[in-house]
């Protein structure tokens, strides 16, 4: 080790002078450390007598800089200054990527997956903007999105097909009649009818039923298909979803499929991303982890 190296303060006790210096109060630094004020002092005191020359004039009401720390001062906080920016060019900071999703797949489908993605994707930060409202690429600052519809979405976009959008009544296995699957077609109109804001239930029921939407039906609304579907799983009633945001829950045993009839519907979901992505590497494997992803179920 250089002989220079051995006349070093220690660090702590430095640590504890650069921010003594900045608040000019022992408590203040004390806490920004996360150490006891006394602790502060006592490296101030450490630091003044192997230097040999006093840095802080002690006033009843805080510190001032002698002479000496003021001319001491610059150096340390740049030396600082050279050890975070080593650091920093050692170890890169996680790219940091916000990506739109509406809260029904967030919470039924994206959030479930996160630690799969986060353990391969270390070095890159996601922010989930979960929201009903379309965000913007530009405005809201979103780096990717899974938007459901039909293309085309706007100029200088790239698109990929994620999941078709394939409707399946679900409800709690505890609906089911007594030693039977499902219920029958005729019979679904009996029990409560648990509708999102998609309102789907009268064209499901003509088209994968061929029935016809009775006037009079017991009826419970939500706003986001997420909280239909907690609903069913409380057993309150049949709901309708997405095909991919039910199969975990149908997995499990949490919902049932209370008739086998499906709807494909023509709102699919995609994911869209801006031809030209501000950090394009990170962009591209969230991308691709979602198309991998919805692949794998």
């Amino acid at each position: 080790m250089p002989e220079a190296f051995l006349r070093l303060p220690p660090l702590n006790a430095l640590r504890a002078f650069e921010a003594s210096a900045r608040h000019l109060n022992f408590r203040l630094a004390a806490h920004e450390l996360n150490v006891t004020q006394g602790a502060v002092a006592q490296h101030i005191r450490g630091l003044e007598a192997s230097l040999g020359a006093k840095l802080f004039e002690r006033l009843p009401r805080g510190l001032a800089l002698t002479d000496e720390g003021r001319t001491y001062v610059p150096n340390i906080r740049r030396a600082f200054e050279l050890i975070s920016e080593a650091t920093v060019l050692l170890r890169p900071e996680p790219a940091r990527l916000t990506i739109s999703v509406t809260p029904s797949f967030a919470t039924k489908w994206l959030i479930p997956k996160l630690p799969e993605f986060v353990a391969h994707n270390p070095l890159v930060d996601l922010r989930i903007l979960a929201t009903e409202s379309l965000s913007s690429f530009q405005a809201d600052g979103v780096d990717i999105a899974v938007r459901q519809g039909r293309p085309p979405f706007g100029p200088g976009l790239v698109v990929d097909l994620l999941f078709p959008q394939q409707i399946i009544a679900v409800c709690s296995p505890a609906l089911l009649p007594p030693g039977a699957g499902e219920i029958a077609a005729a019979d679904i109109q009996q029990h409560v009818l648990l509708h999102d804001g998609h309102n789907l239930w009268p064209e499901f029921m003509e088209k994968a039923l061929g029935l016809k939407m009775a006037k009079e039906v017991k009826r419970m609304r939500f706003n986001q298909t997420a909280l239909a579907i907690d609903a069913a799983i409380a057993g309150q009633g049949i709901a309708l979803a997405s095909r991919f945001l039910v199969a975990a829950d149908l997995a499990a045993g949490r919902l049932a499929q209370p008739v086998q009839g499906d709807m494909r519907g023509t709102q699919d979901f995609h994911v869209v991303m801006p031809r030209r992505q501000r950090h394009p590497e990170p962009t591209q494997a969230v991308r691709q982890w979602l198309l991998d992803a919805s692949d794998a179920g």
